[in-house]
């Protein structure tokens, strides 16, 4: 197949992500946990995930930012880094990385054809996710990567990414998101992200939640790395294009070393991906190392700066820690007389919490509420009525269900020394992506 023609094949398998796919009357949540399918599709295409060792992150929010600090970590040391990280923005390429480049064209399709000439052998077809998987996996094989660094989709215990054994599991931390897939509680959830950890295998916690804590041990690792006890920022300082970080593991301190990267809360991911490196490597880096790559990473949505005058950040926080995270950052280091957030969510997400942990301001702000084009879109109707009942005035809140026309008429009526948000979801983050050439 072309590319075009394996795109269009990869489209037409059920998409669990957005909804897309699934027949009428199927409970979503019965078409997820199960390693069968994903486990038979790897078997045809030779086991591909046992020849690397890899590293396996899952959490709540920061994994992605991590896993892309970890890989420039394991690139800047000189080793072939494949990458997994999901959802995509703009294009499911973005997914499947060597050292940190997207593959290409040709690659994907030559991938997902081998895939779909083994796939009439399956009882049952694989979904969108498990193709991307199997799809990854296979080429970090061919390529002979030195490690994969692979973050999961969804929870952990039946996540796709699982058919991997990895020597090394990171939990960046556990928070309540995704509730109706994977618990009620913390405590539910982070048994579900725990299924990653391997007996006898390390751990990295991107947080110390004492509460959580019998629930991992229980899986048996052989050893605990956990931030603020074996590892921990030291100083976290705001600077031009990023921040300046302290950061001390149980090998090394490093010091006075740039981060790319907006927003306080990145220092703890770039620690927790330090220690994980020198775990995988088993010896500190040079502080030349970290310095590059530090200084060189990369994560596109993540408080990402894509226009000036008037600013447009765009951010995918989905739930009330992102989102107070993302209002951190922003009273940190991006103040402003004025700002527009431009919002959208999936369904499931409790609405009243989202405006509260955002807390735009009522008497400077305004919001324009949009929907990604996705069947677990939330209606934005729905958002607006939860931002009138936070406080904000008729006048301050717009539907406009398109992300680019929203966009467009944020920068259209905003001043040069406003700010334009586009956060609440990573798929309206990357349809506004998409958009902004229209958009300006």
């Amino acid at each position: 197949m072309d590319y075009s023609t394996a795109i269009k094949w990869l489209d037409s398998h059920v998409n669990l992500e957005t909804g897309l796919g699934i027949p009428a009357g199927v409970d979503r949540r019965l078409t997820a946990p199960t390693l069968e399918r994903i486990t038979a599709l790897t078997t045809l295409l030779g086991s591909p995930q046992l020849e690397f060792p890899s590293i396996h992150l899952t959490g709540t929010n920061g994994k992605t930012s991590t896993a892309r600090i970890l890989t420039a970590l394991l690139v800047a040391e000189g080793l072939n880094v494949g990458s997994f990280t999901s959802p995509h923005l703009e294009t499911v390429r973005e997914r499947i990385n060597l050292n940190g480049d997207v593959i290409g064209e040709s690659e994907l399709a030559a991938l997902l054809t081998r895939v779909a000439t083994v796939e009439t052998f399956l009882d049952d077809a694989p979904s969108y996710f498990e193709i991307l998987v199997a799809a990854a996996f296979d080429w970090f094989a061919e390529v002979a990567v030195d490690v994969a660094v692979v973050e999961v989709g969804l929870g952990g215990r039946w996540d796709a990414t699982n058919v991997l054994s990895a020597p090394i599991s990171v939990i960046t931390n556990v928070g309540l998101d995704h509730t109706e897939y994977l618990g009620e509680t913390v405590e539910e959830i982070a048994t579900e992200k725990a299924g990653i950890i391997e007996v006898g295998s390390t751990l990295v916690l991107g947080s110390d939640q004492p509460n959580l804590a019998q629930i991992f041990i229980e899986r048996d690792p052989l050893r605990t790395f956990t931030a603020g006890r074996e590892f921990s920022v030291l100083s976290d300082r705001l600077a031009m294009g990023g921040r300046l970080v302290d950061i001390a593991t149980h090998l090394f301190t490093y010091r006075d070393i740039f981060l790319s990267l907006n927003g306080p809360h990145q220092a703890l991911n770039a620690a927790t991906a330090l220690c994980s490196a020198e775990l995988f490597l088993g010896s500190p880096l040079s502080t030349e190392t970290v310095e590059e790559a530090f200084g060189s990473v990369r994560s596109p949505g993540r408080l990402e700066v894509v226009g000036r005058s008037p600013l447009v950040i765009l951010d995918g926080a989905h739930n009330p820690d992102g989102l107070r995270s993302l209002r951190a950052a922003l009273e940190e280091g991006f103040s402003s007389r004025a700002r527009t957030y431009v919002v959208g969510a999936m369904r499931g997400r409790d609405v009243d919490d989202f405006f509260a942990a955002l807390a735009p301001n009522p008497e400077t702000d305004r919001v324009i509420c949009t929907k990604a084009q996705t069947n677990r879109a939330l209606d934005p109707e729905a958002l607006a009525e939860a931002a009138l009942r936070y406080g904000l005035g008729a006048e301050s809140v717009l539907v406009i269900p398109d992300v680019g026309d929203a966009l467009g008429r944020a920068i259209k009526d905003a001043g040069v020394d406003d700010q334009i948000v586009v956060t609440g979801s990573l798929y309206v983050v990357g349809a506004a992506r998409s958009s902004l050439p229209k958009a300006r």
